[in-house]
């Protein structure tokens, strides 16, 4: 996939119109690359190398350049926060972005600097609580944690919180979130090969010290950031995030019935939302197309008729079982060819998404498909209800806020003996509630399989 260079030394600049992406990684054959890191802590911003005399630094010598920045960070006054001006809404940004630089050109070295950089490194005072059952604080905290640790523009932000409970987010633009899932799960999988311990050698070399990039600010770039971080916590307070896990069964039971683990809790969701809502919610779920080199995304509509008249059977006292369980295996076997058929470049969402910015591009008239409210309420134009993406078969899991005010952001990961599911949702709006919504889903669950054992055909 050639998603996976733009993991490292990659970043998001803001536009006045339009953003761009820039990527620094280069290969061996290719040239020279950065292999520095940034450090965000406490409003501060450090750089250091992670190479010295040609070989990658050792987790000791990491461990020192670390030590030494937390000390002096939580020794000395915090810094201006320049990060929390990446969380502000984007054309502001890059109007403030503009004004850092014109007021000191040496600005645009510190920004260069932290936009080449391999990763932004997040060093949070906070210990969230987290158990094999219950991930909603870290994955909260993770998504919604203090803006001036977190370069929001970058490609890679890897947090550490005190307790060392470890995190990451990403901006979508370069890549899709299976990239992300692959590093995390190599970090995770190298943890525990090595029991959480260093094997190595204890010995750290003479290196120099991080350096520490101060941005020349004014009254007016401490009030950008006073503003950004107003904004940005005002937000991070009204969203409601839960993230728990269904332990009862998972992808071993479900495979066995013969029913696509993806499908199940697609179908599942379907049902939660009819219940809590007394409607159909129109869904978002992500269709990988990495069958093709530049490959990303397409959209599975997972709201079809054959899920809803099984959803509406559910809910009706006079359907069988039976007639509810062949209801069910039709809406899955109307899921699994949607994605099979988007994950092979036979989806429509991408396609019409070209057709409406090469329309606006161009100044021509945009096709009335676009401004039909059915479209809208089909979903189209980024108005799905129901915002969903499964991340895999792993240990990782993950979060999405919500497409529009009235909805819900749901990631799931699946695991041979559970389901894992993390839903968001906003408290300003009266209608949702993503607590209720995850034990709906969970319920669903017990629902489907009951059908599987007892419905005979």
């Amino acid at each position: 996939m050639n998603q996976f260079r733009m993991l490292f030394s990659t970043c998001k600049i803001p536009g006045i119109s339009r953003d761009s992406i820039m990527n620094y990684f280069r290969t061996e054959s290719e040239g020279y690359s950065p292999t520095h890191i940034v450090v965000l802590c406490r409003g501060r911003v450090f750089v250091f190398d992670a190479i010295h005399e040609g070989c990658l630094i050792t987790p000791p010598e990491i461990l020192r350049q670390l030590t030494y920045i937390h000390r002096k960070c939580h020794s000395e006054p915090d810094g201006p926060g320049v990060a929390a001006l990446t969380s502000e809404e984007r054309t502001r940004w890059a109007k403030a972005r503009d004004y850092l630089i014109n007021l000191d050109p040496e600005n645009l070295t510190r920004l260069e600097k932290i936009q080449s950089s391999l990763l932004v490194y997040s060093l949070e005072d906070d210990s969230p609580h987290v158990t094999p059952e219950d991930y909603s604080q870290v994955i909260a905290m993770v998504l919604t944690g203090d803006p001036t640790v977190r370069w929001g523009d970058k490609s890679y932000n890897l947090i550490s919180f005190s307790n060392g409970v470890l995190g990451c987010n990403c901006d979508h633009a370069p890549y899709d979130a299976m990239v992300m899932v692959s590093i995390s799960y190599y970090v995770d999988e190298k943890i525990l090969e090595n029991e959480g311990r260093w094997k190595g050698s204890e010995k750290a070399r003479d290196m120099p010290l991080p350096e520490e990039l101060v941005f020349t600010v004014d009254e007016k770039v401490l009030s950008d950031i006073s503003q950004a971080k107003a904004q940005y916590l005002k937000q991070a307070s009204d969203l409601q995030v839960v993230a728990y896990s269904f332990t009862h069964f998972g992808k071993k039971l479900t495979k066995k019935k013969m029913l696509h683990p993806d499908t199940f809790i697609q179908l599942a969701l379907q049902l939660a939302y009819y219940r809590l809502h007394g409607r159909p919610g129109c869904c978002y779920e992500t269709a990988m197309t990495r069958f093709f080199y530049h490959g990303r995304t397409e959209t599975v509509r997972s709201c079809t008729v054959e899920a809803v008249r099984w959803c509406q059977s559910m809910q009706d006292p006079a359907a069988s079982a039976l007639e509810r369980k062949q209801m069910m295996l039709q809406a899955f076997a109307k899921h699994n060819k949607m994605m099979k058929d988007c994950s092979t470049g036979k989806g429509f969402d991408r396609h019409l998404l070209g057709l409406s910015l090469i329309a606006r591009e161009e100044g021509l008239p945009v096709p009335e498909l676009f401004t039909d409210p059915l479209f809208s309420r089909s979903g189209g134009g980024g108005n799905f209800v129901l915002s969903t993406s499964l991340v895999g078969y792993l240990r990782v899991q993950g979060v999405v806020v919500p497409m529009v005010h009235s909805g819900y952001g749901v990631f799931y990961h699946i695991r041979d003996d559970r389901f894992v599911v993390a839903c968001s949702a906003w408290k300003s709006c009266a209608e949702t509630d993503a607590e209720k919504l995850v034990q709906l889903i969970f319920h669903a669950f017990q629902d489907m399989m009951q059908l599987m054992n007892s419905a005979h055909l």
